[in-house]
């Protein structure tokens, strides 16, 4: 029987139409969700994630991410070359992008690329596809409400699995009236849907060889362009010449710096949702002060 290394080296060779065989693999960092490895053929490098058989949706919606950055020829993502699965196991295949220290050209350029990717935009809020942050799914249905996209598919939708994960009771009393006030932070701002990474924290993002910034492990859909800089604040941020290059090309509107923490609330209820208790006061301080600006 063939090995899930067979498949990949036939399935790298009919896509890239080049006969490509693994001669060396080796692990590598990819998150706390996937296996990851480098695997080489002679001087050709790809990057490989590999994932139990039914996260084969999951890679496909990654794939179609990367292809919607890529094409929007702004900010560079890893080439996303094919991904399936065996019986055993589902992957993923991309270009393999070696990481450098970057220096204040590479983050300025990271700032203005951002802001480029954020000025492609689509009719409607949400994607084609539904996809995960993290491991949870997330929901992309296409809304003309930016409002009642993010009440439904994004923080309604974590409080409803908090909920089941058993965290009720004041969280979601809370939770709940900080939907029903959700308009108080959008009543002078009327956000465009822009093409957004999703999950840009800070180990989403690196430099090549070259000085080039790029980003991988999307969670793509198209919303509030708040939402992607807010997240580059939650988990220890970016340089600052990240921020003051994108402002220079793309000026944040004046309610940010609260609204960004209705932004953040959603990635950490699904940290609380993931990876237990931990975040649940965090998640409860969040709302209060949401609560308190509300009003």
């Amino acid at each position: 029987m063939d090995s899930i290394w067979d498949t990949i080296s036939r399935h790298i060779s009919s896509t890239a139409g080049t006969q490509f065989s693994i001669q060396n693999r080796h692990t590598i960092g990819g998150g706390c969700i996937n296996t990851a490895y480098v695997v080489q053929d002679h001087d050709i490098n790809y990057f490989v994630k590999l994932n139990s058989v039914d996260k084969v949706d999951m890679f496909a919606a990654e794939s179609a991410g990367l292809t919607e950055i890529v094409n929007s020829h702004t900010v560079r993502a890893p080439q996303p070359i094919c991904f399936g699965a065996t019986n055993t196991a589902s992957y993923i295949v991309m270009e393999y992008i070696a990481s450098e220290t970057g220096n204040n050209d590479s983050y300025t350029a990271l700032g203005q690329q951002l802001a480029a990717m954020h000025r492609v935009n689509r009719e409607h809020f949400g994607w084609n596809y539904d996809n995960t942050i993290g491991s949870t799914p997330q929901i992309n249905t296409c809304s003309d409400s930016w409002i009642e996209f993010w009440r439904e598919y994004r923080l309604g939708y974590q409080l409803e699995l908090a909920a089941r994960n058993g965290y009720g009771g004041q969280l979601q009393a809370r939770g709940d009236r900080l939907l029903q006030q959700f308009t108080s932070f959008f009543s002078h701002y009327n956000p465009a849907p822009s093409l957004l990474h999703g999950d840009l924290w800070s180990g989403n993002y690196a430099i090549d060889k070259h000085g080039n910034p790029y980003i991988f492990d999307p969670a793509v859909y198209f919303g509030d362009r708040e939402t992607d800089i807010a997240m580059t604040e939650l988990f220890g941020g970016f340089p600052a010449l990240f921020y003051r290059s994108y402002e220079d090309v793309y000026p944040l509107d004046q309610g940010y710096h609260i609204r960004k923490k209705l932004y953040n609330l959603y990635h950490i209820l699904n940290h609380l949702n993931l990876f237990g208790g931990g975040y649940l006061a965090q998640a409860s301080r969040m709302i209060d002060m949401l609560l308190s600006e509300s009003r």
